[in-house]
């Protein structure tokens, strides 16, 4: 009768013990990188999110006063944060802005923010999104109203740095509507004096009355 060989079973345990470290390092090394890509696509997810969000847009948005001053043509956009066309938009109006940051001053004005509301009046606004396109003097050449695809904005803005006439000026798409607190002033008056003297009264007569 052949006697067992004590060395070989020693060596088989250790063998198996050894392998099933290896199992185990393993298992866990995977689990670990699957954690690892779940946390980092969430917080990609996250970071995209706040990037493209209304609220972090306008936070980056150039202020009026420095937009009229620093030479370059402005995109002013009227929006809200409640408004879901301005909403619909905001995912590749953020790419837009951030290619031609350099170039462009992007504005954004809250129509619910009564600060706004010479801008409001003075350019119509009574749905939004509205995007008014100024020269590098600060003079409105064109107006778009309502959704705009992102060609459609690309080819304006080119336009715009192009000194070229917008091919898409007036153009027009989804809106939600806003109702300015105050009337309009009338077409009638073209002396931009008078108008601005109207907008300012405007602008008293409705802090009046909400003191009232």
């Amino acid at each position: 009768m052949k006697k067992k060989n004590h060395s070989s079973v020693k060596l088989s345990k250790k063998t198996m013990f050894e392998i099933n470290n290896v199992g185990r390092v393993k298992n866990f090394s995977i689990a670990f990188a699957g954690i690892v890509l779940s946390t980092a696509i969430f917080l990609g997810f996250q970071t995209q999110t706040n990037s493209v969000s209304l609220e972090a847009q306008a936070k980056q948005s150039i202020p009026l006063t420095v937009a009229y001053d620093n030479g370059k043509p402005t995109l002013t956009e009227f929006y809200a944060n409640w408004c879901t066309s301005c909403q619909a938009m905001a995912p590749y109006l953020a790419e837009i802005k951030h290619k031609y940051a350099d170039y462009v001053n992007f504005v954004m004005l809250n129509v619910d923010n009564n600060k706004w509301l010479p801008e409001i009046l003075r350019y119509r606004v009574n749905g939004i999104p509205h995007f008014v396109f100024l020269n590098g003097k600060g003079e409105a050449i064109a107006q778009t109203i309502g959704e705009q695809p992102s060609s459609v904005m690309k080819a304006n803005l080119d336009a715009l740095l192009a000194h070229q006439t917008l091919p898409y000026a007036a153009s027009t798409g989804q809106t939600s509507m806003f109702n300015a607190p105050v009337n309009f002033p009338s077409s009638s008056q073209s002396d931009s004096r008078s108008h601005g003297a109207q907008v300012h009264q405007e602008v008293i007569n409705l802090e009046v009355n909400s003191r009232i």
